[in-house]
């Protein structure tokens, strides 16, 4: 598996995942816990067929996803080192008849891949508006990854939108602060909130991850908020509850 490796790069198993590796370079984004909740979170029902991963990065949430579904999954990805990454990562997994990386600016991407045709499509987004920082990571990988600066809100939304078949189904990671602006936006492109959920550190903290999903025309109302997910065991412990170990597949085995 070393050819797969560009210098700097370090190959790891994608936590409890059988069989799964990642490429990462540590001087860029990687993945965090947000894209294996994504990837958990999003709703995979028997019938789809078309499932599209906006902001890809290098592929973690196609990679999580894939473990769900036989679905055709499209990965797109703006940066040129992420889309490679992305691509290294398809293959490096046997991958490739599954998974697609299309590397290319997510505005507009419907026009390539067509417009209403999606059952799924999944957004681990920038988080914070440019106007939230006074200056930037002098990495401009991790600042694209972490800003608004390539793509906002409103454009990840109306493109999910445009992607999405009337029924199908929307999942997002963001940050709870975010929360008006994302139901807004989301009703604004006719994708009406279903379900939500707020990730915790520790039962006495507050928030600090949201998980959303909704349906393209769906009908108003009946959001759902589910039970929260605590990322620890206990206020003080360092050790992850039995839920997210679970979802990393690390959980005890019977």
């Amino acid at each position: 598996m070393q050819n797969f490796l560009n210098e700097g790069e370090v190959l790891n198993d994608l936590l409890g995942y059988d069989g799964l590796k990642i490429i990462q370079n540590p001087e860029m984004f990687n993945f965090s816990l947000d894209s294996t909740l994504l990837g958990h979170y999003a709703t995979l029902k028997k019938g789809v067929k078309s499932v599209v991963d906006l902001c890809a990065g290098n592929a973690p949430v196609p990679l999580f996803l894939s473990l769900r579904t036989q679905a055709k999954i499209i990965a797109v990805e703006i940066q040129d080192q992420s889309a490679d990454l992305a691509k290294r990562n398809v293959a490096v997994n046997n991958l490739a008849s599954q998974i697609e990386v299309v590397h290319g600016d997510l505005k507009g991407i419907h026009a390539q891949l067509g417009m209403h045709q999606h059952d799924v499509v999944t957004c681990n987004p920038p988080y914070f508006k440019v106007s939230d920082v006074g200056h930037f990571n002098k990495n401009d990988y991790l600042t694209i990854a972490r800003h608004e600066v390539l793509a906002t809100l409103e454009d990840v939304i109306g493109e999910a939108s445009l992607l999405l078949k009337n029924g199908g189904r929307f999942a997002m990671v963001h940050r709870p602060d975010r929360l008006v602006d994302i139901l807004e936006t989301l009703r604004r492109h006719r994708i009406e909130p279903k379900r939500m959920r707020l990730v915790y550190p520790r039962s006495n903290g507050e928030a600090n991850v949201l998980l959303i999903e909704g349906i393209k025309n769906g009908n108003s109302g009946n959001l759902r908020i589910d039970p929260p997910l605590y990322v620890y065991e206990n206020e003080t412990s360092l050790n992850y509850s039995q839920e997210i170990l679970d979802i990393f597949m690390l959980g005890k085995k019977e």
